[in-house]
């Protein structure tokens, strides 16, 4: 590996170390490094600023689950379609999982992760199909922009529906409105080792297609002319990113914007290898999510604004600039 991205990973591993400490160390209440040593190595439950540390504990693992997967999710999506702006929440998955969910709760009264999940895997499968089969009307077929579209329609209609569902039922809306806009906090590590399985599998997928994604970011006829099943990899991949983003849905609520800004503040590090693009995504994601989880915490005490909101005023800026960036969006 050339050294200017082992570079990269190095410090891409040493800035999610310290993201980590910052997430346990701040708060709505102050705690010193030696107390959080002290909750992780000897926790003991009769004490408040140890059962503070295993909450915050918690929403990290949540916070390296999640965004991992939806920044991989996003770097995949770009390289197998093509399109610089493809991100889970743009182009459907994440409005898809998330209306899946809240028909089940409405419906059905789920509760569990297991059962989220579930319901965010077809929902998100469903909003996949959607939007490609609507971007693929015409005779251009799935261009970037039709795709982009089509999941701003498609993501605009669940969130009607969504909408609507929390509207009808008011324990539904209890038990929806910290989740729909996205959090970290409402988890714990089992039910995040439950969901981790599946991020896993999902997470094994990309990274061994590094040379696929190369491949079919050049085109389909490049990609075959390489010797890759083009069908066979696009289902592959879609598999892996169905199985990211329902289950990081399920753990944490639609987080939009991240599958959108990491990959491309990667690429202007590693450039255009994808078989280094997905490792540093891998850890550049959760990093972004567990600072602006900490901006959400102490910007507006003793409130706390969910890290779906922070990352959006993160994520709508970036994507202003690519849809006004000609040469970006490929028009």
């Amino acid at each position: 590996m050339a050294r200017a991205p082992l570079l990269a990973l190095t410090g891409g591993a040493l800035a999610l170390v310290a993201a980590s400490g910052l997430s346990l160390l701040i708060g709505a209440r102050t705690v010193g490094p030696d107390t959080v040593w002290a909750a992780l190595t000897a926790f003991d439950p009769a004490l408040t600023d140890h059962v503070v540390i295993r909450a915050r504990l918690e929403r990290t693992v949540a916070g390296i689950a999640v965004g991992g997967s939806l920044a991989v999710a996003g770097a995949a999506m770009q390289g197998m379609t093509r399109n610089p702006l493809a991100d889970p929440g743009i182009l459907g998955l994440n409005a898809g999982a998330a209306a899946a969910v809240v028909t089940g709760i409405y419906l059905l009264s789920i509760s569990t992760v297991t059962e989220f999940m579930a319901f965010a895997f077809v929902g998100a499968a469903i909003g996949t199909v959607v939007v490609y089969a609507v971007s693929s009307l015409g005779r251009d077929g799935a261009t970037p922009v039709k795709l982009a579209l089509a999941g701003a329609a498609v993501t605009a209609g669940l969130g009607s529906v969504i909408n609507a569902l929390v509207l009808l039922d008011q324990s539904s809306l209890d038990r929806m409105r910290f989740w729909q806009v996205g959090t970290l906090g409402a988890r714990s590590l089992p039910e995040v080792a439950t969901v981790g399985a599946f991020m896993g599998a999902g997470l094994l997928i990309v990274l061994l297609a590094g040379p696929t994604l190369n491949a079919l970011s050049l085109g389909d006829d490049a990609a075959v002319g390489l010797g890759v099943n083009v069908k066979v990899a696009r289902t592959g991949l879609g598999i892996a990113i169905i199985l990211l983003c329902g289950a990081a849905v399920a753990l944490a609520g639609p987080i939009g914007f991240l599958g959108l800004v990491v990959p491309h503040a990667v690429r202007l590090l590693v450039g255009g290898d994808y078989r280094r693009i997905v490792p540093l995504t891998l850890l550049a994601g959760p990093v972004l999510i567990l600072l602006a989880d900490v901006i959400g915490r102490v910007i507006a005490p003793p409130a706390e604004v969910q890290v779906g909101v922070m990352t959006a005023l993160i994520g709508v800026p970036v994507f202003i600039v690519l849809i006004r960036s000609r040469r970006q969006v490929g028009l």
